[in-house]
């Protein structure tokens, strides 16, 4: 195939795999749900059988108790699907949800959110992920970067271009200027939605901003924005303060009206 035909297929191809995120951004689908599902279960499973799900009945009440409050709230049809929480022998302060409706839940993040609030937080943000399709989005970005440099690296061996040389360094640009930008504004807008749901669901948003200072101080030597998954701690931390104060009308709503959970380990 040469480079003027790879560009025409992956045109069409992309052209006829838009989609758009609960938030309203625009996003490339070139994977399916059903196929997200597939694959969450199976790394799921495959955890299982490593046996890196622990007995801890305690912890995993409680976060079940608080995922189940935050599920309730989320649109469908992730409200009505069968979601299953593990707890994960790991001293690290991590969690993460999966399509398929899977949660895990490392032991080391109990001791950094210290409360149902915090515990939304982390949650709420994870679900928020799988509500947004961020796993298919960041595996359809994948697909697309490839397809992207084989045309390039084509159509520079057609110039004389040395294409290992234009290999690399396209795939150097595909990475940090599409793929890392991608994934940052995925993480922006999962602590967006995260933060709408858990105030939903009657947690207290303003427990965000302190959970994520908890959370930078868990790790040394920081990666430089520009070239991190996740926006910097300082601009999270005010950007997540802003947003939870205007997010407390919805908060004191759902006490009032029922939503009031009350999830203790």
């Amino acid at each position: 195939m040469n480079a003027r035909t790879l560009a025409t297929a992956l045109a069409t191809l992309l052209l006829g795999a838009c989609a758009t995120s609960p938030t309203g951004r625009s996003q490339l689908m070139m994977v399916s749900d059903a196929q997200m599902s597939q694959m969450g279960l199976t790394a799921f499973n495959s955890m299982r059988k490593q046996g890196k799900f622990v007995d801890a009945p305690r912890q995993l009440a409680y976060a079940t108790c608080v995922a189940n409050a935050l599920i309730a709230v989320l649109p469908p049809p992730w409200n009505t699907q069968s979601w299953e929480v593990q707890i994960i022998g790991d001293d690290s302060a991590n969690a993460f949800a999966l399509p398929g409706g899977r949660i895990g839940v490392n032991m080391g993040m109990f001791k950094v959110a210290t409360d149902q609030n915090q515990l939304a937080v982390v949650l709420g943000h994870e679900l928020s992920h799988v509500v947004a399709r961020h796993g298919a989005e960041r595996m359809s970005d994948h697909l697309a970067a490839e397809a992207a440099v084989a045309a390039g690296t084509i159509y520079a061996g057609t110039r004389g271009t040395n294409t290992g040389y234009a290999a690399a360094a396209l795939g150097l640009g595909a990475e940090v200027g599409l793929l890392l930008p991608f994934s940052r504004t995925q993480e922006s807008e999962a602590d967006e939605l995260g933060l709408r749901y858990m105030a939903r669901a009657g947690f207290d948003p303003r427990a965000a901003p302190a959970l994520w200072q908890k959370m930078a101080q868990q790790g040394g030597s920081k990666t430089p924005a520009f070239l991190s998954t996740h926006p910097s701690s300082a601009h999270r931390e005010a950007v997540l303060g802003q947003e939870a104060q205007q997010l407390m009308p919805v908060y004191q709503q759902a006490r009032a009206s029922g939503h009031a959970p009350n999830c203790r380990m």
